[in-house]
């Protein structure tokens, strides 16, 4: 007897199963299963994945597009401005509020682990604490990480350094940086090292802002990568951005990259927001930002999709669809084989997990209950469609439904109702 038997679904790599649920655990995938349930799920051949991941966030600036004003230039540096005048009219209610309502979203949309940073350059640490209690009141359904992120640098920000300390004691779970936001390079090299050190203290992960520019020569991956490999944190690291890699000369980045990945370091390029943001300063030809992904990959380097930000100072779009951010990367990354696109979904669900050190997000008996049903066929299909998520099971609960959307045609000869799935 399961709590929920999801039948007749394809899982990601190609093969049909029914899923058994009992609890808040996955305890049995087998090609039929034919106990009884209290739900059955009928998947009908559709794709049954773990869910949506989420490794980079800012969920203390979302939703709050036009508050106290919309970023005219849309650069990263008045967006980084505007937050700045953001975060005196802060309160407690407000940033919980926008933080559920999005967390919301989230779930309609089968995204069940979200890595937010949170802004720690703020002495009141008000949204440290919103977070804190968004991520107790979720717990049941999504994973919630925090990151201490000093947006106004580590040492730039004469009280960064004291509260990031702060949070990390309140219970926030990794530490972050910016480096390439300090002063001067040698202090963003600095920052990196005691940031490492902080991290290495506390057996917590790292997770860094790195060289979001269009600089090539801010090069604090080189630096995070050698910690990382000093403190023996192999595995426990993360750099965001890395847009400058977009810019760095190929022998340089020849050398880099082997070093990131003997480092075990990971990789986490925002698509969306990435091509947004850098470039503004160029005519043509006009450069996008997003980091090198295909060259990563196949040095063996661990990358994950992030969506970063949603209606905020930095980017007035987004839904929580990370299908959106793994189309946009496909895109920009072109990555266009069947196996780059398949990669693509993987990025910002499996990749992401593993980046995120979440081991129970997995298909298997012993697993966490939590996966979604999509109105595809394949993974490829998925990203194509920006599938709609049919149902979404979040540590054994059913949160989400909804019903496959066939528009009806009046076309003479035609089929009555439409889909565009074709998986090829």
């Amino acid at each position: 007897m399961f709590d929920i038997l999801v039948q007749g679904g394809v899982l990601p790599d190609g093969t049909r199963a029914d899923i058994g649920i009992r609890g808040d655990r996955i305890v049995a995938v087998d090609p039929v299963i034919t106990a009884e349930a209290g739900r059955v799920v009928d998947a009908a051949g559709s794709l049954v994945s773990t869910p949506f991941i989420d490794p980079h966030f800012h969920m203390d600036a979302t939703l709050s597009y036009g508050i106290p004003r919309i970023n005219a230039s849309g650069t990263l540096l008045e967006g980084i401005a505007l937050w700045g005048e953001l975060k005196p009219l802060l309160t407690h209610e407000a940033v919980t509020a926008r933080a559920l309502a999005y967390c919301d979203w989230a779930v309609s949309m089968g995204l069940l682990a979200i890595r937010s940073h949170v802004d720690v350059c703020d002495d009141r640490l008000l949204a440290v604490e919103a977070l804190l209690e968004v991520k107790r009141e979720v717990a049941p359904y999504i994973d919630l990480q925090l990151v201490a992120f000093p947006q106004d640098g580590f040492y730039r920000d004469p009280t960064a350094r004291a509260n990031t300390l702060r949070a990390l004691d309140m219970g926030v779970d990794v530490v972050g940086g910016i480096p390439h936001f300090e002063r001067t390079m040698a202090d963003g090299r600095a920052s990196v090292t005691e940031l490492c050190e902080i991290a290495a203290a506390r057996g917590l992960l790292v997770d860094m802002h790195c060289d979001e520019s269009d600089d090539p020569h801010s090069r604090h991956i080189e630096q995070l990568a050698y910690e990382a490999q000093r403190l023996g944190l192999a595995g426990r690291v993360a750099g965001s951005h890395l847009t400058s890699m977009h810019s760095m000369d190929n022998y340089y980045v020849s050398k880099l990259l082997p070093l990131i990945a003997e480092a075990g370091v990971a990789a986490i390029p925002n698509p969306l927001i990435n091509i947004m943001l850098q470039g503004r300063h160029d005519s043509f030809p006009k450069r996008r930002g997003l980091t090198r992904v295909r060259e990563m990959r196949a040095l063996g380097i661990r990358v994950g999709f992030g969506q970063d930000c949603v209606l905020d100072p930095w980017y007035s779009l987004g839904t929580a669809d990370m299908l959106d951010v793994a189309f946009m990367g496909l895109h920009v990354a072109q990555m266009t084989s069947p196996e780059e696109m398949a990669a693509c979904f993987d990025m910002v669900t499996s990749e992401s997990a593993a980046i995120m050190g979440l081991e129970d997000y997995r298909l298997g008996p012993g697993g966490l209950a939590s996966l979604v049903v999509l109105d595809a066929g394949s993974r490829v299909e998925a990203v194509r469609l920006r599938a709609d998520r049919l149902c979404v099971i979040a540590k054994g609960r059913v949160v989400s439904e909804r019903p496959a959307a066939r528009p009806a045609l009046s076309l003479p000869g035609r089929p009555a109702t439409v889909s565009r799935r074709h998986d090829a």
